[in-house]
């Protein structure tokens, strides 16, 4: 039997295909289209997504069952001694409370660590990553979650929206702001940090949004995350809820950007993507986290 198994969720932008090269466990997360049930990556195509959500269909997004993260996570450990469950952020949804319920239950206490480090779509695919990295280097999954918690301040990523639409049906701005901005052809420039996904600037147009993308993010590598910066420690990610096309041609203006750094490139999760709409674009970076929790 293996050490350290890692798991998350559909939020993390990693698909099936994708957790089997990777020797992961992706929890696919639910979807109601009207009152019909589907699961992200499943039985729910990214194509069919979009089309119902641009022709004005009630999608609302759920958290899955307790049965179904305790039927994965006993698959999992059926092969690893502990595993690490890392979903979507506590701030953005309450299955990672859920989760964190579960794993106190006699049967998984000391086996299933849950970590909550304020990530969603392709910053959370990048704690996935640290997370394999940490336990090639044989860190315990009690460790892994204390590096990844401690290290949550350390990423941000910021989203340039395309519509107002979905920000309205979801409660971020007012009906009133919609419309008015419609008119302005305002885009917003959304913030994710600590969990928590936050209106940045108002811009007016698209080309206005990816350029102040482009600023804050160079801004913060050059102040909050100087250091890690200066180590060659930081992973840039880029973020689509877009067509193919244009999802290549941002990853192309954020290399140009910045030069000789990699970067982390998904399709917005579809949690996210119920949100901000079809065309959205965003862009972030991470820092490797520090390595703590030797005892």
């Amino acid at each position: 039997m293996k050490e350290t198994g890692i798991v998350t969720d559909s939020h993390s932008s990693i698909g099936q295909e994708k957790a089997e090269e990777l020797g992961i466990m992706v929890l696919p997360m639910p979807f109601y289209i009207g009152e019909e049930c589907f699961y992200e990556g499943v039985t729910l195509s990214r194509e069919k997504f979009f089309q119902k959500l641009d022709s004005g269909v009630e999608i609302t997004t759920s958290q899955p069952s307790p049965t179904e993260v305790m039927k994965l996570w006993d698959r999992a450990l059926e092969e690893y001694r502990t595993i690490l469950y890392l979903p979507i952020s506590s701030g953005l949804s309450g299955s990672c409370e859920t989760a964190e319920i579960l794993a106190r239950e006699e049967s998984y206490e000391g086996r299933v660590f849950v970590v909550d480090n304020g990530r969603v779509s392709t910053p959370l695919h990048r704690s996935v990553l640290d997370a394999l990295e940490l336990v090639d280097e044989g860190y315990s999954a009690a460790e892994i979650k204390e590096i990844l918690e401690k290290s949550k301040m350390d990423m941000v990523i910021y989203i340039g929206v395309q519509t107002l639409e979905h920000l309205k049906r979801g409660g971020r701005i007012t009906p009133a702001a919609a419309a008015l901005g419609s008119v302005l052809n305002v885009k917003p420039v959304l913030k994710l940090d600590v969990g928590n996904l936050d209106v940045f600037k108002k811009c007016r147009g698209f080309a206005k949004a990816k350029k102040t993308m482009l600023e804050a993010i160079r801004y913060d590598m050059e102040t909050k995350f100087a250091e890690a910066l200066s180590r060659g420690e930081i992973t840039m990610m880029a973020a689509s809820s877009a067509s193919e096309e244009e999802t290549k041609a941002w990853v192309k203006e954020i290399e140009e950007a910045f030069p000789g750094m990699p970067v982390l490139s998904d399709y917005l999760s579809m949690g996210v993507s119920c949100h901000i709409g079809y065309g959205g674009l965003g862009i972030g970076c991470a820092c490797r986290p520090k390595r703590t929790g030797r005892k």
